[in-house]
């Protein structure tokens, strides 16, 4: 799976979780899930969560830490997947 196929499933896994879904028009890898898409630590873990599931892997909590970005949860899935 490629790099793009990996963000447009994750940003559909933020869909569900980011209050104003606009946020997400103008996403990038770039883009800090908790402070640019205003999304609490909470859900975080509920994306980390949905992200396992979809993707079919396990993500430990040391990795789930270092997901801030979207990049960084687009890179941690292709890692895990390769």
């Amino acid at each position: 799976m490629g790099q793009e196929q990996i963000m447009e499933k994750v940003l559909d896994i933020l869909k569900n979780y980011v209050k104003d879904p606009a946020l997400l028009e103008k996403a990038t890898p770039e883009t800090h899930i908790i402070k640019d898409l205003k999304v609490n630590s909470a859900r975080l873990v509920d994306i980390i969560i949905k992200l396992e599931d979809v993707f079919g892997m396990t993500i430990d909590d040391d990795e789930a830490d270092k997901v801030a970005t979207i990049g960084d949860a687009v890179s941690l899935i292709q890692q895990k997947a390769a």
